[in-house]
């Protein structure tokens, strides 16, 4: 986590101290209090295995940083990352292991990192933004079966890319430091759904001449339905609550 801060924080400041005609530079980090819900099956040549989370409220850290600059060819930049974590209940037979025991616990731990180019289509035009690019979803998940005897565990872990189209809407509420946004990423095709929204209100401390502090709080859900011919391992979860955190602009 701290890494991950560290990162893009000297991304941020590099990026704005080497090209002097960055406009503006954002970033915040806050948690996000959500449920996950949903199943996820794996069938393959008679093997049947099931997973069911156990729906317990997790506390997930996210941090993310924007990057705006005035050469209209050239798409803007936002980085974003959230962990995610997860545990329930596993049954039947997976592609490598077998489930003996009906009190097995299967765990799994998904970081997602998200590159996001962007173009601004308006920039507080009558108070609006509307910002409009493509998501490039990194997952990286990784899960473990607990030891139950005579079950002696397995863990693994894959890495994935989800692309999604993105869009963004900002209105700044005239005469206030008071703004209302909303943004998804989303993509549908076959028998499968992916998206990620977003609503969020802010609060600007504009007392500062440089760098502007904002807390946000808004609700965010997630929801990855994956259900191919082509894949063994069908997914059916949902993450949603409500998140808050601090944000800076430079």
């Amino acid at each position: 986590m701290k890494k991950i801060l560290y990162t893009l924080t000297c991304t941020a400041v590099l990026a704005s101290s080497v090209m002097a005609d960055f406009t503006r530079v954002e970033m915040g980090a806050g948690a996000w209090m959500q449920t996950p819900k949903g199943t996820a099956t794996y069938t393959e040549s008679g093997a049947n295995g099931l997973y069911t989370s156990s729906e317990k409220e997790e506390t997930s850290p996210y941090i993310w940083a924007a990057i705006k600059h005035p050469i209209p060819v050239l798409p803007n930049l936002r980085l974003e990352y959230v962990s995610l974590k997860d545990s329930g209940r596993a049954s039947g037979q997976f592609k490598d292991f077998t489930i003996t025991s009906a009190s097995t616990t299967l765990s799994y731990d998904m970081k997602q990192y998200d590159i996001i180019p962007y173009y601004n289509i308006l920039d507080n035009t009558a108070w609006i933004t509307l910002d409009l690019g493509l998501d490039i979803k990194i997952i990286n998940a990784s899960y473990r079966a607990a030891p139950s005897a005579p079950f002696a565990g397995y863990s693994d872990s894959v890495i994935f890319p989800i692309p999604l189209l993105y869009a963004r809407a900002r209105v700044q509420i005239p005469s206030t430091d008071i703004g209302l946004e909303a943004d998804i990423k989303y993509i549908s095709t076959g028998n499968s759904t992916v998206y990620d929204a977003r609503a969020k209100v802010d609060y600007t401390l504009g007392f500062f001449p440089v760098i502007k502090p904002a807390v946000e709080i808004g609700y965010r859900v997630q929801k990855i339905d994956i259900n191919e011919d082509s894949i063994d391992a069908k997914l059916d979860i949902d993450f949603s609550g409500v998140y808050a955190g601090l944000m800076f602009r430079f």
